[in-house]
């Protein structure tokens, strides 16, 4: 696959992160659909609130096809923290460095625009995305069992702090 463009979202967009994100979790995971509705429920909440000052979705494309997204949403419960939500990268596209391409744009924004740490919640099963963030210098910092998707999860919390 040659190059993918990163945008910001646009109508339309945010159903089709919501969907993909219902159906990847359902099929590779075998979690249950309450995390479509946990992410329908995120994605209503941020365009129901949404700042473009401080806070971005972003989409990767190829050839007009989306492949790729990333959201950055002000942490209501921190006001110096912008909170990673939602990177996901089709499977067509995996292993081309989209995912790192997202993360970076979605931190330099959150630095750019004066958050002092960006944070994010994700589960242990998720290797690839876990490693991502490590190499991208976030530190976990809490673990929780639960059981939301219908599965036993170890959710973990992770950070990155800039040095402002």
């Amino acid at each position: 696959m040659p190059e993918y463009t990163i945008r910001t979202h646009r109508p339309g967009d945010l159903g089709w992160l919501i969907s993909q994100h219902g159906t990847l979790y359902t099929t590779e995971y075998k979690w249950n659909e309450r995390v479509e509705s946990l992410v329908a429920r995120s994605c209503a909440d941020f365009i129901d609130s949404y700042n473009p000052a401080v806070e971005r979705c972003w989409i990767a494309e190829h050839n007009n096809s989306r492949i790729g997204c990333i959201m950055l949403a002000k942490d209501h419960g921190a006001e110096d923290a912008g909170k990673l939500r939602f990177l996901l990268v089709d499977s067509s596209a995996r292993g081309l460095g989209v995912a790192s391409a997202l993360i970076r744009t979605c931190v330099d924004f959150a630095r750019e625009v004066g958050y002092k740490r960006v944070v994010l919640w994700t589960h242990s099963v998720l290797v690839p995305a876990r490693r991502l963030y490590e190499a991208n210098g976030f530190k976990l910092v809490k673990e929780e069992e639960h059981d939301t998707f219908g599965v036993r999860l170890v959710g973990e919390f992770w950070e990155l702090a800039f040095d402002h």
